[in-house]
């Protein structure tokens, strides 16, 4: 697709951008390379300086980089504001915990004098540049979750963004540039797809971290595999959303309401599959689709909007199809289903029920603010359906009963489980997932050791 501004509660495209020619691709490149030499040496007292810095300027550009988000990917103007908000949270979590998650550590004396040492000390150093392979549904919050650690591991970045969020992508490298980052620590790069696996084989590219689509998951590993490199994937998700008998009803289906259409329904860790124990499913169906029915749709420039536009054409596309096979295979609709007429790629909040694992979207990932329902005869059936999906990211549980949560905890295949609340990320707590939702994980300190080099320094007597 073209590197390009396209409004999508318009349609009109505002602004295209030319891909970087190989020149300038290696001229960036280089300036990776070099610039790695300096900041690995750099302290972490210096680039949590930096690092703060940056914070402020994101902070003082929050209202302009929240209009520039939701132009170019359609999300609501108070949701695009939080994320920025949330970006500099992350920035100041990380520049003023990375020194002691980075810390040397000394394993137990038993085992040093065991190994016939004097000494000996675990140390984390930096790898080098990191290509970041980002998507447009939170251009700015995917971006910082990887940036913000590397940065203060000492490596450097280098971001293939979405080609429709090109205008976040360049604020960023400015963002970093102006908070006085030396030249070369975080440079994004304009190019198309097909020049990812250029770059991910360039020797100089020591890692690279994805966040997107399965296929395309598929494609940098087998690449960074082919070439031995580290990778991180974030994928898809299709989080399942358990309701049991003893939970807050009224709570739960509002929660629920949130958890799915965040982002316009357009988030990995929204919740999709709601699986409701069959003595509150009424009770619970009937509150969580009223909730959905409420929603104001409009413009996502406007304060009260809470449901914007999907990103593109193809996305809407893409999720009508899912609905349209549920329907035919037996569905029932309870509120939304068709495209309302009017200009952009809107897409009303729906919720099917009566959904059978012959129908495509019991299976895949509908990206947009579509909820899925379905009737568990009990907690066992419910584990069984949770877990009968390709995906684990995250999941969601609620109940008041601790043998229910235990058994849940145990059960669910997911990289976290949120008990009596919406799965969010932050950046004290690790995140990612397991099947095909994808490996190793962002945030945390488990994040920042990902990209480093997990050194024994061991010394003699």
């Amino acid at each position: 697709m073209p590197i390009a501004t396209v409004n999508p509660a318009t349609g009109e495209t505002l602004e295209t951008y030319d891909a970087l020619g190989a020149e300038e691709l290696e001229r960036r490149l280089a300036a990776a390379d070099t610039a790695f030499r300096t900041h690995r040496t750099t302290t972490f007292a210096e680039r949590a300086l930096r690092m703060r810095r940056a914070a402020e300027l994101l902070d003082e550009d929050q209202q302009d980089i929240a209009r520039v988000m939701t132009t170019e990917m359609g999300k609501p103007i108070k949701q695009a504001r939080a994320e920025a908000a949330k970006c500099a949270k992350a920035m100041r979590w990380y520049a003023e915990h990375a020194e002691e998650l980075l810390a040397d550590e000394e394993p137990a004396e038993y085992d040093v004098k065991d190994s016939g040492a004097d000494r000996v000390i675990v140390r984390y150093r930096p790898l080098g540049p990191v290509l970041a392979v980002m998507p447009w549904n939170f251009p700015l919050w995917q971006v910082i979750r990887f940036a913000a650690p590397a940065l203060m591991a000492g490596n450097v970045g280098l971001l293939k963004h979405a080609s429709n969020v090109p205008q976040t992508a360049l604020y960023l490298e400015d963002l970093f540039r102006r908070a006085g980052f030396a030249e070369g620590c975080f440079q994004t790069l304009l190019i198309g797809t097909g020049t990812v696996e250029q770059v991910l084989r360039d020797p100089r590219i020591k890692a690279a971290t994805l966040t997107g689509s399965e296929p395309a998951g598929r494609a940098v590993a087998s690449v960074a595999g082919d070439e031995v490199k580290k990778t991180v994937l974030e994928l898809g998700g299709s989080d399942p959303y358990v309701v049991m008998p003893s939970a807050d009803l009224d709570r739960a289906a509002a929660v629920a309401v949130t958890a799915r259409v965040q982002n316009n329904g357009q988030s990995c860790i929204a919740a999709k599959r709601f699986i409701v124990h069959t003595d509150v499913y009424d009770a619970f169906a009937e509150r969580f689709t009223a909730g959905m029915k409420a929603l104001k749709i409009g413009d996502p420039m406007e304060e009260e909007t809470e449901i914007g536009p999907l990103s593109s054409e193809k996305g809407r596309a893409d999720l009508e199809e899912l609905v349209d096979d549920a329907v035919e295979g037996g569905a029932t609709v309870l509120c939304g289903g068709e495209r309302p007429d009017r200009p952009g790629w809107y897409y009303p909040p729906t919720v099917l029920a009566d959904i059978t694992a012959r129908m495509r979207i019991h299976r895949e990932e509908a990206f947009g603010p579509v909820a899925t329902l379905y009737r568990a005869a009990d907690l066992d059936e419910a584990v069984e359906i949770a877990n009968d999906s390709p995906f684990g990211l995250s999941s969601n549980v609620w109940t008041h009963n601790g043998l229910e949560v235990d058994r849940l905890v145990r059960d669910l295949e997911a990289g976290s489980v949120y008990v009596n609340g919406m799965t969010a990320s932050h950046p004290a707590f690790p995140f990612g997932g397991v099947k095909r939702s994808g490996y190793g994980r962002e945030l945390s300190g488990h994040g920042i050791r990902e990209f480093c080099n997990i050194t024994t320094v061991w010394h003699g007597a």
